[in-house]
């Protein structure tokens, strides 16, 4: 009989996957670096090149289901451990949140989530000791785990206690409820086409929004799907395509896009047959930019400036400007889990200030009669209706334009009650949770006398 071959712990499958999220959460969490730097860019993970697109993905969706589950989680291994989640090993911690997310969430085996997080910590000098207590905690999940869930579920633990105090006084509880549930569900894939929704969404077997964005569950590389290479759509979530189309017909208009990167609506308004120029003040986000300009087959000027400082060519004024300002980006928690647990309540009063001084330059910029698209990926007043508020009252020259249902497919419930766009992730459910959702974002288009 051939004996087997001696498999080292490193080659297990699957564990290096599970390492790398490790990693890569405790960047999140320890080192609060924001997940896209450790996915993508100069920043990346460099163990991300040795994984196979299938563990790649894998390691992606791991990474995001902790985050978006973590305050459960949390309860879960609190319950089941008698003195905690051991503080003096961060492995262990990691390897206890890949365990149970696995068990509760995933379609892993529960033997192969207990086992391949048991040699995580084995494989780790200070977390060893911790291996006997990494497999009884996740013995127990697996028997015991879904019940925790449940005896929580309406507790919305999921959302820091800052930012759910926020919105329910916001929004209400039962709204509140509803973006919660929204934001538990990985999203679908949302695609800005240059033409024919319906044919690129039967193409990609998805579907088209009543905004004219195709939707899709297909998994895999982006890069390696029908369309890409050609230049035929890029990837934008439905909200965020809704402000670069709130400016009108713009054939021939000059538009500044300011803090544009990575330039999906930058691309909007070239397309549409705008004149841009697009403003950055990171030179790697407009390289970015340009990039994908490039294989979308348009081009726009750009600038790598602070958009609140930046002079333009000959002191230039434009027939419209769109802001997308910087922003604590708690809209974007669908596709961004890691915003929930790197951002804080007192990041928005700096952000606030920012985006009036982005507002105030943007002013000044401006032709008369033209028209200024102020948006943010925020569900915070405080950077949404009450920075144009602030805004109208110290710049009397400005007057909010409401934008009309039929320019947002008819959909009423997008709409604020002074016609700005106020989107929210419960917003556009489907009997498949996973095609249903928004990202939160706020438009408002002002117009200059």
């Amino acid at each position: 009989m051939k004996p087997s071959r001696f498999v080292p712990p490193t080659e297990v499958p699957g564990l290096a996957a599970r390492r790398i999220a490790a990693d890569i959460l405790d960047g999140v969490l320890h080192k609060h670096r924001m997940l896209d730097d450790q996915l993508d860019g100069a920043g990346a993970h460099p163990g991300l090149k040795t994984l196979s697109d299938r563990d790649r993905a894998l390691m992606r969706r791991l990474v995001a289901t902790i985050l978006r589950r973590l305050g459960t989680l949390g309860h879960v291994l609190s319950r089941l451990l008698d003195r905690g989640v051991p503080t003096d090993a961060p492995r262990a911690q990691s390897a206890l949140l890949i365990g149970a997310a696995q068990i509760l969430w995933m379609d892993v085996p529960d033997h192969a989530a207990v086992d391949l997080s048991v040699r995580l910590v084995q494989a780790d000098r200070r977390a060893a000791k911790y291996a006997g207590l990494v497999n009884a905690v996740l013995r127990r999940c697996a028997r015991e785990g879904a019940a925790l869930v449940e005896e929580v579920q309406s507790q919305m633990l999921d959302l820091p206690p800052w930012l759910l105090a926020r919105w329910i006084a916001a929004y209400g509880e039962d709204t509140t409820r509803a973006m919660a549930a929204a934001i538990a569900v990985e999203p679908a894939l949302d695609l800005t086409v240059k033409a024919d929704p319906a044919g690129w969404a039967a193409r990609l077997h998805g579907e088209v929004l009543p905004t004219a964005t195709v939707r899709t569950v297909l998994h895999g590389p982006v890069t390696l799907m029908p369309g890409f290479s050609e230049g035929a759509w890029w990837v934008q979530d439905a909200a965020a395509a809704l402000p670069a189309r709130l400016f009108g017909d713009i054939a021939g208009k000059a538009i500044a896009d300011l803090c544009a990167a990575p330039g999906g609506k930058t691309a909007q308004l070239v397309h549409a047959g705008a004149q841009v120029t697009a403003v950055d003040r990171s030179p790697n986000r407009i390289a970015r930019l340009k990039d994908n300009l490039a294989r979308l087959g348009l081009a726009a000027e750009t600038a790598v400036a602070d958009a609140a400082e930046w002079q333009p060519p000959a002191d230039q004024l434009f027939d419209g400007i769109l802001v997308d300002a910087p922003c604590t980006a708690t809209g974007t928690l669908r596709r961004h889990p890691d915003v929930a647990w790197l951002k804080a309540e007192a990041d928005i009063p700096t952000l606030a200030a920012v985006q009036q001084r982005l507002l105030r330059r943007a002013a000044t910029l401006l032709k008369p009669g033209g028209t200024l698209v102020y948006c943010t990926c925020s569900l915070e007043p405080e950077e949404g209706e009450q920075a144009v508020a602030a805004l109208l009252d110290a710049e009397s020259g400005l007057r909010r334009a409401p934008v009309g249902r039929d320019e947002v497919a008819g959909l009423d419930v997008l709409l604020n009650p002074h016609g700005d766009v106020r989107t929210l992730p419960c917003h556009l459910p489907h009997a498949d949770a996973r095609l249903g959702g928004l990202d939160g974002f706020y438009a408002a288009r002002l117009v200059k006398s």
